[in-house]
């Protein structure tokens, strides 16, 4: 009997040894399941992140400026509602190009490439990328049969904002006259938004801030400065209100005079004008060579007037790249070479 109770109780401690060893094996198979799937996890968020797909989505996407005067009226730019994120690109501005080539996204597949393309951007003028246009001129027929997820526009496209709107859904990334400088940096953080390279545009735009730092201490060496346009022969000055008035307001230069028309082509300006007010420091957009024309700005600009300016005695006159300021301005790129460019010439 005693043996009989002995061997009851072995039996059952053996059962109960079977019985922890098989709940040990549930617990490892699982923990090892739940490693493999959260490594999988990681590479797939990995992958998400390398290839600019870790931004959340459904993302409704606001225009860089609410509205543009029209030729009747205002024309109003709409919020957008992306389900996922764009993947077939038409891009109209050279600035928001600049931007998304900066941050390496993928996808273009559209250009405007009737306007010259800035030379930093002049691979998107290849056939690898359908001609969308012009920069005031889109051609919607074209445009229509490339069939893009998304068309980026700005000022220069906005009387085509309803027609573009039946292509497909478009979204205003331009900058403003009165803000240039916030709106320039709002187009930067929707691109990184949009195209989860928001590490990316962190990285350049800190490139940005320490040029800025160097200029402005750079514009703290002249006591006056004007911003001008030339364009076939004739000057246009632009003062702190301006489209160019970011060099007073965010590089820092003194200008020499406040009141000025804030029109986007600036006020007419003659030459005696700039002898009257006789800036030390005078910068020039060649605007002619921006356009394709053919520029006379070295034999016009240097006339006796001039010559008799302190800018021009002093070797302070500024010519500055008429298709980088005049066409592709508000880029990533752009406005970084900007910045050097006046560095390098007043250093």
């Amino acid at each position: 009997m005693k043996k009989t109770k002995l061997l009851v109780v072995l039996l059952a401690a053996f059962v109960l040894l079977l019985a922890a060893c098989g709940s040990k094996e549930e617990v490892s198979k699982k923990e090892s399941s739940e490693t493999t799937a959260a490594e999988g996890k990681t590479e797939e968020t990995k992958s998400e992140e390398a290839n600019g797909e870790g931004s959340t989505y459904p993302m409704t996407v606001a225009p860089t400026v609410a509205s543009v005067e029209g030729e009747e009226a205002p024309i109003n730019f709409e919020d957008v509602k992306f389900e996922k994120m764009p993947e077939k690109i038409a891009v109209f501005d050279y600035g928001f190009l600049d931007t998304l080539d900066a941050l390496g996204v993928e996808g273009i597949a559209g250009v405007a490439q009737d306007t010259s393309l800035p030379a930093n951007l002049e691979k998107y003028a290849s056939d690898d990328y359908t001609n969308v246009g012009g920069l005031k001129e889109p051609l919607l027929e074209d445009l229509a049969e490339l069939d893009p997820d998304v068309i980026f526009i700005s000022g220069r496209q906005s009387a085509f904002y309803e027609e573009l709107k039946d292509i497909a859904p478009v979204v205003f990334v331009g900058t403003s006259q009165e803000d240039y400088w916030n709106t320039f940096l709002a187009s930067v953080d929707l691109a990184a938004k949009m195209f989860g390279k928001e590490a990316e545009a962190k990285e350049y735009t800190a490139k940005i801030d320490t040029a800025l730092e160097e200029i402005k201490a750079l514009a703290g060496n002249y006591e006056t400065s004007l911003v001008t346009m030339y364009n076939e022969g004739k000057l246009s000055g632009f003062s702190t209100n301006s489209r160019f008035g970011y060099l007073y307001d965010i590089y820092g230069f003194k200008p020499v005079k406040e009141d000025i028309d804030a029109s986007s082509h600036g006020s007419n300006f003659g030459f005696e004008a700039i002898l009257e007010i006789n800036p030390q420091v005078l910068f020039v957009i060649d605007r002619t060579a921006a356009v394709g024309g053919e520029s006379n700005i070295d034999k016009d600009m240097e006339n006796d007037i001039i010559k008799k300016t302190d800018a021009y005695k002093n070797e302070k006159i500024v010519y500055l790249d008429g298709p980088l300021w005049y066409l592709s301005g508000g880029g990533l790129q752009s406005e970084l070479a900007k910045i050097n460019e006046i560095l390098d010439e007043l250093k």
